[in-house]
């Protein structure tokens, strides 16, 4: 495989039999993970018929990237819609959308208890988590109420890497640090839709110590994605 560039899976999640044997092959073939999003069509990620999906990836040490998507028509009509149709796209996109359709699959997830049958599994949140980070204590309840085995800020430090998605704000690393540790954050750009400059690059990377800056820029994707060094 080669020794810098690596790849993440896509998935046929809409035929979830087939699903863990194809993240088996794409391992076979050298990829290091598989890329999902929280639903397709009207099959959440945390249906039991994909809970092979992550014992697989627990299994053979897979982080599973949940990436954003655009709400289902009905919820895009119940509470994206009204302002016409560029404002109506930000909202349930960019703007809110995106970024709670993949906070509610990863709290449906923990609900369903897959951490618990596979406390191995690391999932990765991009946008700081998605939200989920910043309301986790309250979101707690939900374990409660689930009979979880631990707590969701424990389910977030300890089995979700967050990346920040190009979004350099020293408020958001704050919070990051504050619910969690430095080898569970990802440098990362967003390309094409955050364009940070080197200098404001620069000026971010300011924020951590020498230590824990060499992994959020490079160590913990390295370890995580299994990218060799220079």
């Amino acid at each position: 495989p080669p020794r810098r560039l690596r790849a993440m899976a896509t998935l046929p999640t809409a035929q979830p039999s087939a699903v863990a044997a194809e993240l088996e092959r794409a391992a076979d073939l050298g990829l290091v993970g598989a890329m999902v999003y929280g639903r397709s069509g009207d099959i959440l990620l945390d249906d039991p018929r994909l809970d092979d999906l992550f014992a697989v990836a627990a299994a053979r040490a897979l982080p599973v990237f949940v990436h954003p998507q655009v709400p289902p028509p009905a919820v895009r009509d119940a509470s994206y819609s009204g302002f016409g149709d560029t404002t109506d796209l930000a909202l349930a996109t960019f703007g809110w959308g995106w970024h709670v359709e993949a906070a509610v699959a990863v709290l449906r997830l923990i609900a369903r208890g897959t951490f618990d049958r596979h406390p191995g599994l690391t999932v990765v949140l991009g946008h700081w988590g998605e939200l989920l980070p910043y309301w986790a204590d309250r979101a707690n309840g939900v374990a409660r109420v689930a009979g979880l085995e631990r707590s969701v800020p424990e389910y977030v430090r300890e089995n979700i890497v967050l990346t920040c998605s190009g979004m350099l704000d020293p408020a958001h690393l704050r919070h990051a640090l504050a619910v969690t540790t430095p080898d569970r954050l990802l440098f990362s750009t967003d390309h094409p839709f955050q364009h940070p400059s080197r200098a404001e690059v620069a000026g971010f990377l300011d924020g951590f110590a020498a230590a824990d800056r060499d992994l959020f820029t490079e160590g913990n994707a390295r370890r995580l994605f299994r990218i060799e060094g220079p």
